[in-house]
């Protein structure tokens, strides 16, 4: 998938390690939600930068835990 500047469905599906189907998204095309992509004819593809502009859209930012925030001063 290197260089490639659009991904069939099922190449996204690969990306995502299968966790998202190509039924959900073709369900999520029908619905208007889930990652950008474009229509050519009967061929949908995805482009490769809006699916990782929707990865960051979509990152879950965590805070230290207090315990390990502690140790960390403890070791100072």
């Amino acid at each position: 998938m290197e260089n490639r500047k659009y991904l069939t469905a099922e190449e996204v599906t690969e990306r995502y390690r299968g966790e998202i189907s190509v039924g959900t998204l073709r369900n999520w095309r029908a619905m208007r939600v889930g990652p950008p992509f474009v229509k050519i004819g009967k061929a949908v593809l995805y482009p490769v930068q809006e699916l990782d502009e929707w990865d960051k859209k979509n990152l879950v930012m965590c805070r230290a835990s207090r315990s390990l925030h502690m140790t960390e001063q403890e070791e100072r």
